[in-house]
């Protein structure tokens, strides 16, 4: 190895090290480029290192962080968040609970694949994690106590279900990680319904499956109602307002009549309408909601700007190549470097969250799976199917680090909504189950990539 390769370890450990420290993420991705660049610099003069690092290279990233702040593709970011966090204050998801719990009341388990249906509605019309891991909690989580169910199930459930607007379109993830390696965000999020679904499914049939086999975890509820076609259209009634948004936002991005970007204002103007249709909309909730979306953007494009400057800095001290040495040097065919890639990727969720894999890691691995010639089928109507396709299965991988511990974001938003009698305990167990589903819906996707490419190729 040379020096220019313990500078690039050194840099990594100490951004991991650091990260223990309390400080902001952003801070500590843009001190850390700083000061390895100043570390490059002196390494050239005095260690003949010849990194090409110097005092131009902290200006070469305001160059980047302008190209950042003029993305036209990262105007949906804001947008995005603003629909999910107005949808979180409609009142619509309230009123889902109440009436397809009074559907599913006769299924054992039904409170439980109820919280799992509403779960895969909010991904599909907010794609913000925590608004719907809180708002599952608030709603679910004592109802399900009540009728006597298993803590760690409930707390499971909640967690699994709220984390599936991560994967889901319109997802903010999947937004970052096309601009990030220059992908179609409309293939990015064709390509993300069918993964998603899947894993809703799996949830589903685990929660159903679970009930049978141990009664005592998924109770019965005593005070359920015999069925009646006015349920039917009760769930239907409280359905169709977050189907419609879901079909102005996708569907207009799907038939070609918007760009994502042009969809995410379509989608916080839906969410306001829903929320005056509601009768929850007054000035205190879209001053609350705007204010909470700028914070959220902020927190976003903070790490934006720290990992810009951590990821030009790796990058002149030889980063990639090490990388690309480190990975292509295994013993493996390209489907064993796939699925060790993806096995660093979910080990990597277990301490940092999903913006600093895709701002930083993703960059560094993509090229090397695009070189491995997967040759995935685009049926002739996709540019780069083989980086769609693995970019999807990263972002199936990554939606496990919400639900991974010690840095599960996840299970702290649950914890900080849920009943005191429920235990990080009963939440890390209750999660558990629901990581080997994502698990198992991950190695799907490897086996059959058409589940990523077949929408997208005929979409168009």
């Amino acid at each position: 190895m040379e020096i220019n390769d313990y500078l690039v370890i050194a840099m990594f450990a100490s951004f991991a090290m650091l990260l223990f420290t309390g400080f902001p993420v952003a801070w500590v991705l843009g001190g850390v480029g700083v000061v390895f660049a100043g570390v490059g610099y002196y390494s050239d003069i005095y260690l003949d290192t010849m990194t090409g690092l110097d005092f131009m290279t902290l200006g070469m990233v305001v160059n980047r962080v302008y190209k950042i702040m003029d993305n036209w593709v990262l105007v949906a970011l804001p947008m995005f968040i603003f629909m999910g966090l107005m949808l979180d204050k409609s009142g619509i998801a309230e009123k889902m609970m109440h009436s397809m719990q009074n559907l599913f009341g006769k299924v054992r388990g039904g409170l439980a694949v109820t919280v799992t249906a509403i779960g895969i509605i909010l991904a599909a019309s907010t794609g913000i994690i925590g608004a719907s891991v809180v708002l599952l909690g608030l709603l679910s989580l004592p109802a399900m106590l009540g009728q006597g169910y298993d803590k760690s199930l409930a707390a499971g459930t909640v967690c699994g279900a709220g984390t599936l607007g991560i994967l889901i379109p319109p997802s903010i993830m999947l937004v970052i990680m096309a601009d990030q390696l220059a992908l179609s965000v409309g293939d990015l999020f064709m390509g993300a319904v069918f993964p998603g679904l899947i894993l809703g499914t799996l949830y589903i049939s685990y929660i159903i499956l679970r009930a049978y086999l141990q009664p005592e975890t998924a109770p019965l509820s005593s005070d359920r109602q015999e069925f009646s076609w006015d349920m039917i259209w009760d769930v239907f009634k409280s359905i169709l307002p977050p189907v419609f948004l879901i079909i102005s936002v996708l569907g207009s991005i799907f038939a070609g009549i918007t760009t994502p970007t042009e969809a995410s204002g379509v989608g916080a103007l839906g969410a306001i309408m829903l929320a005056a249709y509601n009768k929850n909309l007054n000035l205190g909730v879209l001053r609350e909601v705007t204010f909470a979306a700028f914070k959220t953007t902020a927190y976003i494009f903070a790490i934006f700007l720290g990992a810009t400057c951590f990821a030009l800095v790796l990058r002149e001290l030889g980063g990639d190549e090490l990388v690309e040495r480190a990975i292509t040097g295994l013993p493996f065919e390209k489907y064993g470097i796939l699925i060790f890639i993806l096995f660093i990727v979910f080990l990597l969720g277990f301490l940092l969250d999903w913006i600093e894999i895709t701002l930083i890691i993703l960059p560094l691995l993509s090229p090397i799976v695009d070189g491995l010639g997967f040759d995935i089928e685009g049926f002739g109507a996709m540019d780069e199917p083989d980086l769609i396709w693995f970019t999807l299965l990263v972002a199936v991988a990554l939606q496990t680090s919400f639900l991974t511990p010690p840095v599960g974001f996840a299970l702290f938003y649950l914890k900080g909504v849920c009943p005191p009698e429920i235990g990080m305990v009963d939440i890390y167990k209750g999660v558990v189950p629901f990581i080997i589903l994502q698990l198992i819906g991950l190695t799907l996707v490897i086996v059959f990539p058409e589940i990523v490419t077949w929408l997208p190729s005929v979409a168009y």
